[in-house]
């Protein structure tokens, strides 16, 4: 078996999973015999992705959910056999809410996921004033932006929508997924699709109005998929279900396993060996690498090979976030608590950024004589309540819940999650960056980076790059084959 060829992947989150998922998949498609090893310094698999099961709670610490509009996750689910587990979102009046000048108001169903493709619910969302709508109008007749410098998120949707718009509609969403200020965000990298709307239609409405009319039809043979989707007993079954599968076809798995350092040493002309320096002094030695681990991790680890790389890895900054559930007894929270949740505008300066009701918006999590709730606290500019212990945090985020929402009751079950320097940032200029990193890298085949902190934070795209990796390794492997 002289001819099997080696590979590690450093992290044991969704990315690197998936990432030794795909290249076994890949590999035995080009007939390339390889030993894969996973290694992670937690004593668990997943990363961000926990599910705590407590009684009849079912709680998730970090994401509780993925987008079906995005393929990659809905793919590896059918490949696992996890199909039939996939639950959407449960059948509800109203959706979400936006809390903005002392209450709560339905947000429009089309800015969900920041598409406004649908004017009617605009204009009766009464989030903006007459003046904020005429503005928004506006985007219809402004000139198109011809620069191909990167913008931030903030100054876009200035630009196309209005301050007023931006404020108390927009922004409230973006915190919600980045946990980040769009003052410093990169339109480019993380909503491209913007830049193109503006540019083939010369208006994000009409663009997004004519995305929707010339949308794929819905295919019989496909279940109907809400927005978000989750699995019946949590996300946690994904990873379990990884794991099981890598084990079954090979893949060493390595938890609590630290690595101290890589060391590069040629063997032939152009290739090289990647020796992984665990802790113990144990070595492992491959003929390609995958750290998926968080970029401030991979600069430490790749400083020694590259200072530019490490420097470059540095410049891409982390939020620190945390997560707060709290159970209630049902009857004592029934007229406050509708729809799914709600999010918190920056410029309402409150330390809520948003609030989920749970067990409203997905089935089987929580007995029916209670209601879970979980808070999201954090991100850029707002992590000084972080600095608040366990008692004191949820005490704030009580009163936060009394103030915004009226819930007073006091809860039957609360679990704490803290996720320190866990939310990458694609700041202004990010994919330039990115495109510096390769060329600092270029020397090193087979080393290859992939992870959240590049070209997306959810979980489809955490997915997808960890597969577009695995796709590089391969090549590689069968280059040095030839």
């Amino acid at each position: 078996m002289s001819n099997v060829r080696t590979v590690a992947v450093i992290g044991g989150g969704i990315s690197g999973l998936s990432t030794a998922f795909a290249l076994h998949e890949q590999a035995a498609a080009a007939g390339i015999p390889i030993r894969c090893t996973v290694v992670d310094s937690a004593p668990v698999w997943g990363g961000k992705i926990v599910t705590h099961r407590v009684g009849n709670l079912v709680t998730e610490a970090g994401p509780d959910s993925f987008l079906s509009q995005k393929p990659a996750a809905l793919d590896l689910c059918k490949k696992l056999g996890l199909t039939d587990e996939l639950i959407n979102t449960n059948e509800t009046g109203k959706r979400a809410s936006v809390y903005s000048h002392g209450r709560l108001h339905e947000l429009p169903e089309g800015l969900v996921v920041i598409a406004p493709n649908q004017l009617g619910p605009f204009l009766r969302s009464g989030l903006l004033s007459w003046t904020g709508l005429a503005r928004m109008g506006l985007d219809l007749a402004l000139p198109v932006k011809r620069s191909t410098e990167d913008e931030s998120l903030a100054a876009f949707f200035r630009r196309r929508l209005g301050r007023q718009a931006f404020e108390r509609m927009l922004e409230p969403l973006m915190a919600g997924i980045y946990a980040g200020d769009a003052e410093q965000m990169s339109l480019q990298a993380t909503f491209p699709r913007f830049v193109e709307l503006e540019q083939q239609y010369g208006s994000i409405i009409r663009g997004m109005m004519a995305s929707k009319k010339d949308g794929p039809p819905a295919t019989r043979s496909s279940p109907k998929r809400t927005m978000f989707i989750s699995l019946k007993n949590g996300l946690s079954d994904l990873v379990a279900s990884l794991v099981r599968r890598l084990t079954d076809q090979g893949v060493t798995l390595k938890e609590n396993c630290t690595v101290d350092a890589l060391r590069v040493r040629s063997h032939q002309p152009g290739r090289w060996m990647y020796d992984v320096i665990l802790s113990g002094g144990t070595a492992l030695s491959v003929d390609s690498l995958v750290l998926a681990t968080p970029a401030y991790v991979s600069a430490e680890l790749v400083r020694p090979l590259t200072p530019i790389a490490g420097g470059l890895l540095e410049l891409i900054p982390y939020a620190s976030t945390a997560t707060i559930a709290m159970a209630y007894p049902r009857a004592s929270v029934s007229n406050a608590a509708e729809g799914f949740g709600f999010v918190v505008p920056r410029i309402e300066g409150r330390d809520l950024i948003a609030a989920t009701w749970t067990s409203l918006k997905w089935p089987h999590r929580a007995p029916p004589d209670q209601l879970l709730a979980r808070c999201y606290v954090g991100g850029v500019g707002r992590e000084t309540i972080l600095q608040l212990d366990d008692q004191a945090l949820v005490a704030r985020v009580r009163e936060e819940m009394a103030d915004i929402c009226g819930v007073t009751a006091e809860p039957v079950y609360v679990e704490v999650n803290r996720w320190m320097k866990a939310m990458p940032q694609y700041t202004l200029g990010h994919l330039e960056r990115l495109n510096q990193l390769e060329a600092a890298l270029s020397r090193y085949g087979g080393l290859i980076l992939t992870g959240a902190g590049y070209r997306g934070v959810g979980i489809p795209d955490c997915i997808r790059d960890g597969a577009i990796a695995a796709e590089r390794v391969v090549r590689y492997l069968s280059g040095e084959r030839s």
